[in-house]
């Protein structure tokens, strides 16, 4: 099946998306099953109600944008979820003060494993305060960023 980017699928959605008081954060397409999902984060979350009025208010700009050009497919919308992982600087500018958990390709300071509250990224590097201090980590050295989860 031939889609639409899903950058220009995102950017086209945009506008709507702010007029429901939504940003859509991810999106992805599964050809397998002819399908795509929209991810949307919003400021105190995102439930089922929102997720049906995000729905319903991109229902039919994405029939005028024609994303399969003709071909049928479903549309999904979805909240990212608590732990979705950071993928702009605006996500960790969000996310300032909070506690994370980083993911690293390779070990830095002896562990590919570490956790701490937020102090920020500037430079292309994300500052950490850990149990060992503040630690700088290479953005290109982070193959997951995301809130820790407690429970």
């Amino acid at each position: 099946m031939k889609v639409k980017p899903i950058a220009e699928v995102i950017s086209y959605l945009a506008p709507i998306a702010e007029e429901v008081g939504v940003e859509i954060v991810d999106a992805n397409w599964n050809m397998r099953e002819s399908a795509l999902t929209l991810f949307i984060d919003a400021p105190g979350g995102v439930d089922l109600n929102l997720c049906e009025k995000f729905h319903r208010a991109v229902d039919a700009p994405l029939d005028e944008l024609d994303p399969t050009f003709g071909a049928p497919y479903r549309l999904n919308c979805s909240s990212a979820g608590l732990d979705r992982p950071f993928k702009t600087e605006r996500d960790y500018a969000l996310h300032v003060g909070e506690k994370v958990e980083l993911h690293l390709f390779a070990p830095i300071e002896g562990a590919k494993y570490h956790e701490g509250v937020l102090l920020g990224l500037a430079e292309g590097l994300v500052r950490v305060e850990t149990e060992k201090g503040e630690i700088s980590f290479p953005l290109e050295k982070i193959s997951k960023a995301c809130l820790l989860i407690e429970v």
